[in-house]
């Protein structure tokens, strides 16, 4: 677990490099909060008593995350090598994965000549998309009710048809990201039954939307539209900039969340690891 100087040291260091090289990193940040001690996923280089190197792990069942950066001050220096070997090696320590994604931001271009020196192929783009203000309005026949214990079995169930984790899989990350914040999990209601899912995390002023899932047999039917309007509606009156991210190769998701309002506004790339 991070002490509170490691996450600001963190904080600070995102925000130079953001700046430097005009990109937006994502670090995870519900995640980056919520360590346990029970695995290393955190790598830091520090130099001068300044955070110099960083490089975070995030676990998604069979597939591990990984994103990183360097201060502008310290680069070429080999500290982002180190920091990946000493990465690459806890991730095989751990012997579950079927696959590593690095994650770089689109147009960073330190980014994108590092990966071209090491094996790895082109996976996926990402989006980061916010809410521009359009009309809303509320649904009686869609219900947004916090989680309890006993929906559990419906979480893990949404994650295995909608996300195509395991059932091992979908139970330990639901255990772990329940962990600090159970209170930002949230199911979906029609006609009084368990229909879907969603998760909302603040950070500062932001609101982000995770986890946004339907069951197949009620997609298509206007539920997860009227879900993700009220979920809106609510953050908006709360005074909260409304986020979340969508792969590009999702195109039904992207056109759900254009209708919704929401408007690319940076966009990350993802490489597997050979």
């Amino acid at each position: 677990m991070f002490s509170r100087k490691q996450l600001e040291d963190i904080k600070n260091l995102q925000r130079l490099c953001e700046a430097e090289d005009h990109i937006q990193l994502k670090l995870n940040w519900d995640m980056l909060h919520n360590r346990n001690n029970d695995e290393s996923n955190d790598f830091l280089h520090y130099e001068n008593e300044e955070l110099a190197g960083f490089i975070g792990l995030y676990d998604f069942g069979n597939s591990v995350e990984l994103c990183g950066m360097v201060s502008p001050n310290y680069r070429r220096k080999g500290i982002f090598s180190k920091l990946f070997t000493s990465a690459l090696e806890e991730i095989t320590k751990r012997k579950k994965y079927t696959r590593v994604l690095l994650n770089a931001p689109a147009n960073s271009s330190s980014a994108k000549s590092f990966l071209q020196n090491i094996s790895c192929t082109f996976s996926v783009s990402e989006y980061q998309m916010k809410w521009s203000e359009t009309e809303l309005f509320d649904y009686d026949d869609v219900t947004i009710r916090p989680s309890k214990p006993e929906d559990l079995q419906d979480e893990i169930q949404l994650d295995v048809r909608c996300f195509g984790f395991s059932e091992n899989e979908a139970a330990d990350f639901n255990h772990r990201v329940k962990l600090h914040n159970p209170r930002e999990f949230y199911m979906i209601e029609h006609d009084h039954q368990a229909v879907g899912k969603i998760r909302v995390h603040h950070e500062g002023q932001e609101a982000w939307i995770y986890g946004f899932a339907i069951y197949p047999e009620y997609q298509g039917k206007g539920i997860g539209r009227k879900a993700l309007k009220k979920i809106i509606k609510d953050e908006h009156e709360a005074g909260y900039g409304i986020f979340l991210e969508v792969e590009a190769r999702n195109s039904n998701a992207l056109r759900l969340y254009e209708s919704c309002g929401f408007k690319v506004v940076q966009g990350q790339d993802y490489y597997q690891y050979k």
